[in-house]
């Protein structure tokens, strides 16, 4: 199953990096095709572990999340995404078109 993860990044301590990076690594030795915007970050020049400040905005960041969102099999939610921003605009989206949204711990629907 090929899983895009959504969650808190901003204001939280290293970006939620190391959040991201454990669900993925579980997720992945689950046998499935993970997704994480830390990863995309990563991509695209920024690591939330250094502790600089993120270069881009939120409208950047939908311009290459998105897509994957839409590429997705699901979205799994890690803790305290009700709070993120980023998260219900691709919760929107997913929803919109009929991808489910899991929870990343549990794999159960939210």
């Amino acid at each position: 199953m090929k899983i895009y993860l959504a969650g808190p990044m901003s204001g939280i301590q290293f970006y939620n990096f190391p959040a991201f990076d454990a669900a993925a690594a579980r997720l992945r030795a689950l046998g499935h095709s993970v997704v994480s915007p830390a990863d995309l970050d990563r991509e695209h020049g920024f690591d939330g572990m250094s502790g600089d400040p993120a270069p881009f905005t939120h409208r950047d960041v939908m311009r290459w999340d998105l897509p994957a969102v839409l590429d997705a099999d699901v979205v799994a939610v890690l803790p305290g995404w009700q709070a993120s921003k980023g998260t219900a605009i691709e919760l929107a989206v997913a929803r919109g078109v009929g991808i489910p949204v899991l929870d990343a711990e549990t794999l159960e629907a939210v």
